[in-house]
């Protein structure tokens, strides 16, 4: 498509030619440049919709409050649309949306943030994995702001209380906190099989990442409110300023979400070879033979 404002194909040449040697971002924010005659050429990328998206720490940090959000204002909805039918949320009904509505945020935001949208998620890819630690504090606090932010909208779109969406343990704050860390170690010793080995699924593991947060609501929603994400705790609790048995779901899903990365990369490792490295051998052989 050329470009508007351009005359002439030699405009059009002189263009590109001119912006060639200019870095990639100033060419796609269109970087005004001048031809070889001294004409101004004008780069006009930034009408096309940009195919390639350089995923800076800013990026990445909205992508993660964003799709925070998108979790806890499905989560609202789907409760406060069952209230509206004169029901509450039953299991099978939390755990269909919060599952499908994984797999729409790491389709969506994968690519781009990595789709963590759980603190226990980043810490553990940090503790054990190479996530960068200078990063989280960032991650989390986005993380925690688009839950804060979901449950004001949810109360003022739906009017419901954020008590509505806060979790409580069901039968006990020790059975609570075993699910909960149980639960959150199976999720991720699943998504961290998924991100080691991503061609053993290619674009299914979008989909399976969401039956597993099913899995786990369905297993720990009858006795702790099937939370398994710090965030998913915090935004309603702040905002009702509420934290009866709060630490449960900061801790556990913690705890459960570095032993679940901890694990899986212990089954991962790998033997090596007592063998001395003949490059070695090499040079103490030449070595000697200098002596």
């Amino acid at each position: 498509m050329k470009a508007p404002f351009q005359d002439s194909s030699s405009a059009d040449i002189s263009n590109r030619a001119s912006t060639s040697s200019q870095p990639k971002n100033n060419r796609e924010l269109g970087y005004i440049t001048t031809s070889s005659n001294g004409n101004v050429a004008r780069n006009y990328h930034f009408l096309k919709f940009p195919n390639q998206i350089n995923t800076s720490l800013v990026r990445k940090v909205l992508a993660e409050a964003l799709g925070t959000f998108i979790l806890m204002f499905c989560i609202g909805g789907i409760v406060a649309n069952m209230r509206f039918m004169g029901v509450e949320a039953g299991l099978l009904e939390y755990a269909a949306t919060a599952g499908l509505t994984v797999t729409v945020i790491v389709f969506s935001i994968g690519s781009i943030s990595g789709a963590h949208v759980n603190p226990a998620v980043t810490i553990a890819f940090a503790a054990v994995g190479p996530f960068p630690w200078s990063e989280v504090p960032f991650y989390v606090l986005a993380q925690v702001g688009g839950s804060v932010l979901a449950t004001y909208t949810g109360k003022l779109v739906y009017s419901i209380k954020p008590e509505v969406m806060m979790t409580r343990p069901l039968h006990g704050c020790t059975s609570a906190f075993c699910v909960e860390l149980i639960s959150t170690f199976i999720i991720l010793f699943l998504s961290t099989s998924l991100i080691s080995e991503p061609q053993s699924l290619g674009p299914l593991s979008g989909f399976v990442a969401g039956v597993a947060i099913s899995l786990g609501v369905l297993i720990s929603g009858p006795v702790s409110g099937g939370s398994m994400n710090p965030a998913r705790s915090l935004g309603p609790a702040l905002v009702s300023w509420r934290f009866d048995h709060l630490w449960i779901y900061v801790v556990a899903p913690t705890i459960g979400a570095i032993a679940g990365v901890l694990t899986y990369r212990i089954l991962r490792l790998q033997g090596w070879s007592c063998k001395p490295d003949p490059s070695l051998r090499t040079l103490q052989s030449s070595q000697s033979s200098l002596h």
